[in-house]
């Protein structure tokens, strides 16, 4: 029975390289062809391949519907938490997961930094679109049009003076975010918080969230902070891994990074920062 299955699953992505006809199918099975038929008859009834009207056969609609089920199904915040809790104790600092939904960007989950100074970010709050790390790169990988409409609705607060002024300069960073494949909130939300952030895909190669993290610069330095993005990339291509269906990369403590050497705690820092 177990070799049935293995023969009919490789039927699969087969028929994914293209339409096939019976011989074609009973050669790559290395079978004879009435094998071939059996396997094809059992996966069309089931609606993973259909016989098109030159006889050839595809991949069947009910495969699609499967997949497409099953990927609503993914829970983003569940796969990402171990891999935002390590990066938290390798690095020290503030971790956050966010996604798009609804025209706003929203925390869905955060790891706190193991210094004093503590984020009012909160799980479920949306973020400063127009500077948020996360946010930029959650927006930067919108289709154009969308992209550019969404823009041009927000309103632009001078949170700082490093803050984003205006669509025009917010579609130009985009572009940069989409470039690079990461972004940067250093001072534009509150001029005492930088941030640096990641994108993390689905199978279809779409954003679906964002990993990022964030700290004070009376923790570490803007640039100090800007070393960590490795980490970060690394991070957020780990969890993007297993959400498309590659399981995790292997047993995630033996394969991490060494650690990163802790900035000393400052002494006296007390103050609450709000969210990058």
């Amino acid at each position: 029975m177990s070799q049935t299955v293995d023969r009919a699953l490789t039927i699969l992505p087969l028929l994914a390289e293209g339409p096939a006809n019976l011989e074609q199918v009973a050669t790559r099975l290395g079978v004879h062809k009435t094998t071939a038929l059996r396997l094809l008859r059992t996966l069309h009834e089931h609606g993973m391949v259909y016989r098109q009207q030159d006889q050839r056969y595809r991949l069947g609609a009910r495969l699609f519907a499967l997949a497409q089920q099953a990927v609503e199904n993914l829970d983003v915040r569940e796969i990402a938490h171990p891999y935002l809790v390590e990066l938290n104790e390798r690095c020290g600092h503030t971790v956050h997961l966010a996604v798009y939904e609804e025209n706003e960007v929203l925390y869905i989950d955060k790891v706190e930094s193991r210094y004093p100074v503590r984020m009012y970010s909160r799980i479920g709050k949306p973020v400063a679109i127009t500077v948020a790390a996360v946010a930029k790169v959650l927006l930067a990988d919108l289709p154009e049009a969308e992209r550019r409409a969404v823009a041009e609705k927000l309103r632009y607060p001078a949170y700082t003076p490093r803050s984003t002024p205006n669509a025009a300069a917010f579609l130009k960073e985009l572009a940069t975010v989409r470039e690079q494949g990461w972004a940067t909130d250093l001072g534009g939300h509150e001029e005492s918080i930088n941030c640096v952030g990641a994108p993390i895909r689905g199978a279809d190669g779409r954003v679906v969230a964002a990993c990022s993290v964030s700290a004070p610069n009376v923790v570490v330095s803007a640039g100090e902070l800007l070393a960590l993005l490795p980490e970060v990339r690394r991070t957020a291509d780990a969890i993007s891994h297993e959400y498309s269906g590659g399981g995790p990369l292997g047993e995630r403590a033996a394969t991490a990074p060494d650690p990163v050497e802790p900035h000393p705690e400052p002494t006296d820092s007390r103050t609450e920062e709000s969210t990058p």
